[in-house]
Formats: structure tokens, C-alpha cells, sequence
């Protein structure tokens, strides 16, 4: 990792011509129209044991949730199956140019958020499984989840194809953009409120842009305010999280007195070291609230059965709330395939991570790591439970919309690549033409016909017995 770090730093002090010859360069080794590429490899792992390999390591009887939101639809597959992906991304070709990945780039983990400064802003939100790896992973992964939610609206091929070439289109000539900017004007670069109603007025009819207006709208109110008043109920007239079992389940329903003591002064210890990774300004701020309550949280899909807790905070008095989620962190899905991280803490991971690629981060975000959870240690990040959120719905999309939205996420990802990533070799590897973009459509077809018969193969287990689920709604 060393050795790759210095080579990439050596690189990027280069001439711009020759990186730019390097990305050409690159283009010889490994073919645009070579990603279009994917058959599975002839000994391409069981992928219900990589399920299942991932499920040993978390909450038992969280477990059969997971396999019961995965079985829900394709789609749903795919959000819980980045492990999978992971490892028949491997077996395909490489430019080898790399950056830091998100690691699990589908299209719901671009979304709404808010930044320090209280402007609404859009990114990527997800990083459980960053790492730096091979820039074309991120694409290849977003481009596959825009083909299969675009077979569950029923749109066909011309559709699904028009709305990839646009996702991947906006991603290669945004790096082109960048590649031709001052160095702090990328880091700079952002797509705020004001942008996204730009793309509207753009690419939306009237009635897109009324949506979305509606959209930003909502996410402004999804804060802790909108928690507390969701999730809590008074006992004994202080603020307490109310059980919604087993989706959220306070410590006081979870474990008996005496374990529930022990890991109450687990998490305030927690709360109290983790603050130690915010810069001086946010851990003054962070002093000013107090643990009042903690509930274990089930999160997501392929996140489901970690270990996520959720803390009331209360500040100046009982109708001041701060809720924090400390998520726990565990190796890459990437790192069997790119190497280890260099950090050991696999929650300073994902911080460092999220940080690198978003273009502003929740000013709570930090990491830590507990001894005796569940009888180990264990790292986990934390991060404001909510703070502004606006998430796509896929299933309400039109194609005109679904295009759009594969536009935005495009351009966002090809700025969180271009901080880390040598962005003019890139840029030019990918080039004027739309040799790339074209590989991409068919890479995503074939990719979402694997993802169909791996749901195939869960749903099988599922109903043999093989495999244990439970449907239950999210919250």
C-alpha cells in the first residue's frame, strides 16, 4: 500500500501532458470496450456463502431480517449483495487507475444531506466499505443499479440503456471537467441547492421540478427535532427512545440491570473517546449534551445484523435533542481484492474515507473502538442519526427522471474521484468518445442478469430452509 501510495503521489507531480499520457497509456494495457465484459467466473464463489460468511460475524437474530428484505425484489438484493459484487468485480478488467471508492455506489446511497453551514447539499452517504481501488468498480456498480431498478419500473431496453449512457456520460465528462481545473477549485466543487435546481430547469419538466422542490422541502425537516418527535415518549416526565422491537430496542428492553450498567458506561466512555477525534471546536459543542437514553437500531439492508446504536443526547434542557449513531465498522468488502486498509481502526476507515470523498461531512462524524461488545472489540463511526435527508425513490422514477438523477449521480461520483484519484489521466483514458459509456450499458445488462439469478438463489434457500427470514417493514 505504501509502495502504490507513493507511486500515485509521483504521478499526480507530474507534468500534466504526461499524466494525461499515462491515462492514454492505460487505454492500450486495458480497452474501453473491454468493461463491457462480465461472465462469471468458473469458479466464481457460492454467493449465498458469502451471505452467509458476512452473517456470522453479526447479531443472530437480526440475521433473518436481512435475508427477508433481501429476497423483497432484486433491487433489494443488490443493496445487501456489495460483498458479491466485490468479488466478480475483481475478475474483470482493470485501467489501473485507482481512487477512493465508495465501495458500494448504487443509487440509493446518493442523496440529500446537510452541511455544516445549513445548505442542503447533494452526495454520496454511504461508506461502510471505502477503500482506494479501481476507479471503474464505483461506475460499473452505480450503472448496474440504475439497469435493475429500471426492470422493476418495467422500462425496456432502449430506456434502461439511454438512462446508463447518461449516468456514465455525466461522470466522464465531469472528470474531463475537472481534469482541466485548478487543483483547489475540485476540492472546492459541490452540488449544492442552487445546482440541483439548475438540473431541473435543465432536464425536468414542470412537474419534475415541482417534485423535487417538494423533495428538498421534506429533507429540510428531517433532523432530530423530526426524531424526537418520532421516536421518543416521556417516562416518568424525561425523554425516553420508545421500543419499536426488533427494528429499534431501547438498552432498558435489551438486557438486565446489571449488563445494562456495564454497557451504559461502555457507550458513555465511548461518546467521551470519540470525541476526541472531532476537531477542539466540535468536541467543546459535543460537551454540551448529555447521554440521556441508548436503543440498538436495525439499519438498512446489507447493514442489517451489525451493530448500530442510536443515542439521545439532550443539551440546555429535555426538548434539546442531539441523536447520534455509532454503526459498527468492519473490513471492507474490497480489501480481499484491493488489500488492507492502512488504518486499524475500520472506523477511522470509513471517516477518513467519507471525508476524502464527500464534499462536506457531518460535523459529528467520528470513530472508536469498544472492548467486550458481544465478547470483543469492535470499531464503529459515528455520525448524526439525522441531519437533513432527502432519499431517492426509484420506484416512483419515469425514465426521464430516472436520467436525470443517473446525471447527478455521475458528475457527484466523478467529484468524489477526482479529490483522490488521478483526475487528468482518468479524464483522459475515458476520452471524447463514448467508447466507455457504450461498454457500460452492456457490462450493466449482463451484471443485473447475475444479480437476478443470485435473488434467484436466495429466495430458493429461503424457501428450502436452507436460509432463515423474517419480513419485517422498515421503520
Amino acid at each position: 500500500m505504501a509502495d502504490a501510495t507513493t507511486a500515485l503521489r509521483a504521478a499526480r507531480h507530474a507534468t500534466p501532458e504526461e499524466r494525461a499520457a499515462l491515462g492514454k497509456e492505460a487505454r492500450r494495457r486495458s480497452p474501453r470496450s473491454g468493461h463491457a465484459e462480465y461472465r462469471p467466473a468458473a469458479e466464481r464463489p457460492d454467493p449465498l456463502t458469502v451471505l452467509e460468511a458476512q452473517s456470522a460475524t453479526r447479531v443472530p437474530e437480526l440475521v433473518p431480517i436481512r435475508y427477508g428484505r433481501m429476497i423483497e425484489s432484486p433491487f433489494r438484493f443488490y443493496r445487501g449483495a456489495a460483498a458479491i459484487m466485490a468479488s466478480d468485480l475483481a475478475g474483470t478488467p482493470r485501467s489501473g487507475l485507482t481512487a477512493q471508492l465508495c465501495g458500494d455506489a448504487h443509487l440509493l446511497n446518493f442523496r440529500l444531506l446537510a452541511s455544516p453551514e445549513r445548505q442542503l447539499m447533494f452526495d454520496i452517504n454511504d461508506f461502510d466499505e471505502t477503500l482506494p481501488g479501481p476507479w471503474e468498480w464505483d461506475v460499473k456498480r452505480l450503472s448496474a443499479s440504475f439497469v435493475i431498478a429500471g426492470r422493476a419500473n418495467g422500462f425496456d431496453d432502449t430506456e434502461r440503456a439511454r438512462i446508463v449512457r447518461a449516468t456514465v456520460r455525466s461522470y466522464r465528462e465531469a472528470m474531463i471537467r475537472f481534469a482541466g481545473m485548478r487543483t483547489i477549485d475540485v476540492w472546492y466543487a459541490k452540488i449544492d441547492a442552487a445546482g440541483l435546481e439548475a438540473l431541473a430547469a435543465d432536464r425536468l419538466h414542470k412537474g419534475g421540478r415541482k417534485r423535487l422542490a417538494r423533495v428538498m422541502a421534506k429533507a429540510r425537516t428531517r433532523d432530530s427535532l423530526q426524531a424526537f418527535a418520532k421516536v421518543t415518549r416521556s417516562v416518568d416526565g424525561k425523554p425516553m427512545i420508545a421500543a419499536d422491537p426488533p427494528l429499534l430496542v431501547p438498552i432498558a428492553d435489551l438486557l438486565p440491570d446489571v449488563e445494562r450498567g456495564a454497557l451504559e458506561r461502555q457507550f458513555r466512555g465511548l461518546l467521551e473517546r470519540y470525541g476526541r477525534t472531532l476537531p477542539s471546536d466540535r468536541r467543546t459543542l459535543l460537551e454540551d449534551y448529555r447521554l440521556a437514553d441508548v436503543a440498538r437500531k436495525v439499519v438498512g439492508v446489507g447493514s442489517v445484523g451489525t451493530r448500530c446504536w442510536i443515542f439521545l443526547l439532550l443539551g440546555r434542557d429535555d426538548r434539546d435533542p442531539l441523536f447520534l449513531q455509532a454503526k459498527e465498522a468492519d473490513t471492507s468488502v474490497l480489501a480481499a481484492h484491493v488489500g488492507a486498509s492502512r488504518y486499524r481502526n475500520q472506523g477511522e476507515r470509513v471517516v477518513s474515507g467519507q471525508r476524502l470523498m464527500q464534499a462536506t461531512s457531518d460535523i459529528f462524524l467520528g470513530w472508536e473502538r469498544v472492548d467486550g461488545i458481544d465478547g470483543r472489540q469492535r470499531d464503529f463511526y459515528v455520525r448524526q442519526l439525522r441531519d437533513w435527508k432527502g432519499i431517492a425513490m426509484p420506484e416512483t422514477m419515469n425514465p426521464r427522471r430516472m436520467e436525470a438523477f443517473g446525471d447527478l449521480c455521475g458528475v457527484t461520483l466523478a467529484r468524489a474521484h477526482a479529490r483522490s484519484g488521478d483526475r487528468i489521466a482518468i479524464a483522459a483514458y475515458l476520452g471524447g468518445g463514448e467508447a466507455f459509456d457504450r461498454a457500460l450499458v452492456t457490462f450493466a445488462e449482463a451484471y443485473a442478469d447475475q444479480n437476478e439469478r443470485d435473488h434467484q438463489a436466495l429466495t430458493d434457500a429461503v424457501r428450502a430452509g436452507r436460509l432463515p427470514a423474517e419480513e419485517v417493514p422498515a421503520a
